[in-house]
């Protein structure tokens, strides 16, 4: 399992119309229906870093087309035994690739209330994020592991997110994250051990 990430000052920085030249018409053109020109570099930025760890992990070079499973997780057209996944929030973008299914989610520190916290964590998860030194990033850290985990699964997400990480059946893990927390940012990846 490989990863990569991309911070908001490399995006700012990207020539948007060079990458967009960069990458398959496929990803060309899901990233031209997002309308602020932010989140159009920053899904360019996702595909560019699956582009560098393709060619970087398994000599692929040609801009990689997706497939999509009935609940719209894609897959490498070309290359159905390479896993990978792609996240981007304001403040980074991040790719991870792997011989198994991987999933990764980048989400900026952001706030919460009570009723978010009670759609979402479970009541150990609840204490501990409030009992934290920093609630806000403890918050997102559980946040991008249920989602990186619900990512490499390919379900989304799912109605009842508070038992997301109690999931410890023979059928849907048990999981490994490697979890990174950065000052406006987190960034987990997600894979089956």
């Amino acid at each position: 399992m490989n990863y990569a990430l991309c911070r908001r000052a490399d995006i700012e920085e990207m020539n948007l119309q060079a990458a967009l030249a960069s990458v398959s018409e496929q990803r060309r053109q899901h990233a031209l229906r997002y309308r602020q020109e932010h989140d159009q570099r920053l899904s360019v930025a996702a595909y560019q870093l699956l582009q560098r760890l393709l060619r970087q992990h398994y000599g692929i070079s040609e801009p990689p087309v997706f497939t999509f499973n009935t609940h719209g997780k894609p897959a490498l057209h070309d290359h159905p035994d390479i896993f990978f996944n792609l996240s981007h929030c304001r403040e980074a973008a991040a790719c991870v690739v792997g011989n198994a299914p991987v999933g990764i989610d980048v989400e900026s520190v952001r706030d919460f209330d009570d009723a978010l916290l009670a759609q979402t964590m479970s009541d150990d998860e609840r204490r501990h994020i409030l009992s934290s030194p920093n609630p806000r990033q403890t918050f997102t850290r559980l946040w991008t592991m249920k989602e990186s985990l619900l990512k490499l699964t390919g379900e989304g997400l799912v109605a009842d997110m508070r038992k997301v990480l109690s999931r410890t059946t023979a059928s849907s893990g048990p999981f490994r994250f490697h979890t990174t927390v950065y000052p406006q940012f987190v960034c987990t990846v997600c894979e089956g051990i």
